[in-house]
């Protein structure tokens, strides 16, 4: 039994993200044990089993577990207010350090006259505002700077309501003679005025950052046409600061109590449902579940059906759903939200992030136990985009290769399954043809390969794929289809001016076949391209370089054939002759036929 679960931990751990999240460790009864915040997924979940710990307790912790699932978010904040959520729903047995309970801290806008704004860790449902949990003091502290530099808001405690002005209870403080506030309290500000300020401090809070710019560049822009150029650089100021504010992570308000999010996503014939509680204004649970589609179904009958298992086995009375899409589904007493803005567009974005990642998980999963998959689903999408009879598990690649026609050359090389087969590539000569014509050197190579082929009864490619444009594509066909009398699909690969793939041509007449640059698909036939390529340009060097050293030792007397071969083997080409020493030559072919060697390679310059 424990050697089963190591497995299926090593299992899980071998496709955790390297991203930011939350982990939690199972017992045997299928209970959270533990609950843990990590910047690096993989790497710190690996880091409990893959050694033996100082601590006793946390050996005890390893022992124990039997189960692990984990939730990413987009930054490690984000997995530190989800810690803190989670370990205070479940209390997991082992969370020694976090027993104390300790909040994480908000800032509260505060329901009064001339509302304060300041840190708080108690949540009190008083009218106020609160915004957060902040992961720490630190960034709080940050986020509260930043707003009482750009606004003039009180810190003092006073009851600052229009009676107790008037009777004038209070008087100006430090704060005031400094600029920090404008007094108030002596009645020297109108509530109307600060209450702008607090507006414009809530969108900050809220991360609305954009439209705050946007509201002051205009300001700005007024202040500037009617010569008010002191107070214009007023608000650039404050301009400038919100720009650089970029350090929020996900806030949530405490309003969003009780809510479910679903997200959804799909691979081929498999579709996701992410799931997520929101309580309090933290994410409580999150679970994904995977349906097999039958058919054709759309998107919104799949999603209705997730809502409905999820919310059924997680008892979920909810009243509020966020959505990426309406679903073809109604409740009764519940209202359906696709939000465009805001913290709930938040929420769905970490769901969606969730649900990519369960399906990237198990495509890893099968892929693994399945290496072909992928390949095969590459070849599947070179079916359809090419309206194949069936998918091109055997692709051959041509090129040629000369310089101002000499040592003329062509390569062929073989894909199966998406993959080199490079025991089957083949090196061609170019026998017929004299002079630089790559048409002909094609026509030869084709011909001499299929030829070759069908004597043998050796099995033709699926695909044949050439290194070129339309006059290179109609070569082959010519070959195939006029000479032969094949029936083999017949494709073209286009570079751009930067010498890199660009373009897929298939047809006759033949016509441009869209494929994402970023796609695996054309990656792969980027790599064939690439491969042919330089299988072709390789060979040409060689066979330039045997005819140099060749040509270089012809007439010198004493060097035979066996000599340039031991020559040639060890150096590849004439340069390197020439740059190696006499001790070099000698330790090949002997001292005698070195100094030959050296002496005429001299009489050469």
């Amino acid at each position: 039994m424990a050697e089963t679960t190591s497995e299926h931990i090593k299992s899980i751990i071998a496709l955790l993200p390297e991203t930011p999240g939350v982990y939690q460790y199972f017992d045997k009864e299928g209970k959270i044990i533990y609950v843990g915040k990590a910047k690096n997924l993989k790497r710190r979940v690996s880091s409990y089993f893959n050694k033996v710990h100082d601590s006793v307790k946390t050996n005890v912790l390893v022992r124990n577990i039997r189960d692990l699932k984990y939730i990413v978010v987009k930054t490690e904040e984000d997995a530190l207010h989800l810690e803190n959520s989670l370990i205070k729903e479940y209390k997991p047995r082992y969370n020694v350090l976090l027993k104390d309970d300790k909040t994480y801290p908000w800032i509260t806008v505060r329901n009064e006259h001339f509302p304060r704004v300041f840190l708080t860790r108690k949540v009190i449902k008083d009218g106020s505002k609160y915004y957060g949990p902040y992961a720490n003091v630190h960034l709080a502290k940050t986020v509260l700077e930043l707003i009482r530099t750009l606004y003039p808001i009180r810190t003092c405690p006073h009851n600052l309501t229009p009676e107790n002005i008037r009777r004038g209870k209070f008087k100006i403080c430090l704060q005031y003679h400094i600029k920090n506030c404008k007094g108030a309290c002596e009645g020297l500000e109108e509530e109307k005025t600060y209450l702008e300020y607090i507006s414009q401090v809530k969108q900050i809070l809220n991360g609305n950052i954009q439209q705050l710019s946007e509201h002051l560049l205009q300001e700005m822009g007024k202040l500037s046409e009617n010569l008010k150029f002191e107070e214009a650089q007023v608000l650039k100021e404050k301009y400038l600061l919100l720009e650089k504010y970029r350090a929020k992570s996900v806030i949530v308000s405490t309003t969003i109590h009780n809510i479910d999010i679903f997200s959804y996503d799909e691979e081929d014939d498999a579709a996701f449902v992410n799931y997520m509680h929101i309580r309090n204004g933290s994410i409580v649970q999150s679970f994904t579940i995977e349906y097999k589609k039958r058919l054709d179904e759309a998107k919104e009958d799949i999603l209705a059906l997730g809502i409905a298992e999820l919310r059924t086995r997680f008892k979920s009375l909810s009243r509020e759903i966020v959505v990426p899409f309406l679903p073809d589904l109604e409740f009764e007493n519940v209202e359906f939200i696709v939000p465009q803005r805001g913290d709930k567009k938040k929420l769905l974005e970490i769901s969606e992030q969730n649900v990519k990642q369960y399906k990237i998980d198990k495509l890893k999963q099968t892929e693994k136990l399945n290496p072909e998959h992928r390949s095969m689903k590459l070849l599947k999408e070179i079916q359809k985009e090419l309206c194949m009879s069936k998918p091109p598990v055997h692709i051959e690649c041509f090129d040629n290769s000369n310089i101002q026609g000499s040592d003329a050359v062509a390569a062929c090389v073989v894909f199966k399954m998406g993959k080199p087969a490079k025991k089957e590539y083949r090196k061609y000569n170019i026998k017929t043809v004299v002079g630089p014509d790559d048409y002909a050197s094609m026509k030869e190579v084709v011909r001499r390969r299929y030829q070759r082929l069908i004597r043998e009864e050796a099995p033709l490619p699926d695909l044949i794929i050439a290194d070129g444009g339309k006059g290179q594509m109609e070569i082959i066909r010519e070959v195939i289809e006029d000479e032969l009398h094949l029936e083999i699909p017949i494709a073209g690969l286009v570079k751009n001016d930067r010498h890199r793939t660009s373009e897929l041509l298939f047809g006759f007449p033949p016509k441009v076949i869209g494929i994402k640059v970023q796609s695996q698909l054309f990656r792969l036939l980027e790599q064939i391209q690439n491969e042919v390529h330089r299988f072709a340009i390789t060979f040409h060097k060689d066979k330039r370089s045997k005819r140099q050293i060749a040509s270089a030792f012809d007439n010198i007397k004493g060097i035979g054939d066996k000599t340039k071969t031991a020559l040639l083997k060890e150096f590849k080409s004439m340069k390197r002759v020439k740059e190696a020493s006499f001790e070099e030559i000698a330790s090949i072919i002997g001292k005698a036929k070195a100094k030959i060697i050296i002496q005429n390679l001299n009489s050469q310059h």
